[in-house]
């Protein structure tokens, strides 16, 4: 029960922590990257109407905190699980991957940009975790 309680665990701060990571990065964007004139990102409406108004460029930081965010929460869970890091960051990938699916249905995106976001910025940030995870685990045991 222990072990269950610690993964159920890591997988909340995961998710909890990857998205404040999200959301942060979302924010520094916007600030460096503002929206077009007259778009209130804060509401789908008002994106749907402006979507031909969007470049290029309005779509580096979504993918960036997609990408950050996963990587983040994935790693915060593969910290907290200790033995089970696998079962801990493939879970927050995965939440994060709905995530993406559901705003590729909510909010409207060129379609290059829904192929990189969805695969790339989810379950190999997942995997990237679990690779970064273990080089600091083997640079650790070397140390001692």
């Amino acid at each position: 029960m222990k072990s269950f309680l610690r993964l159920f665990l890591a997988i909340v701060a995961g998710a909890a922590g990857g998205s404040i990571v999200n959301l942060g990065l979302i924010i520094v964007g916007s600030e460096i990257i503002p929206a077009p004139a007259g778009v209130d990102v804060t509401d789908p409406d008002s994106i749907s109407a402006a979507a031909d108004l969007f470049g290029p460029q309005h779509f580096i930081f979504p993918f960036v905190a997609h990408a950050g965010g996963t990587l983040a929460g994935c790693l915060i869970a593969c910290l907290v699980a200790v033995r089970q890091p696998r079962m801990a960051a493939l879970p927050v990938g995965c939440l994060f991957l709905l995530g993406g699916i559901a705003n590729a249905f909510m909010i409207p995106a060129p379609v290059w940009f829904l192929v990189l976001d969805l695969g790339l910025a989810y379950i190999p940030m997942a995997l990237l975790a679990l690779w970064i995870h273990q080089r600091l685990l083997t640079e650790a045991r070397s140390s001692q």
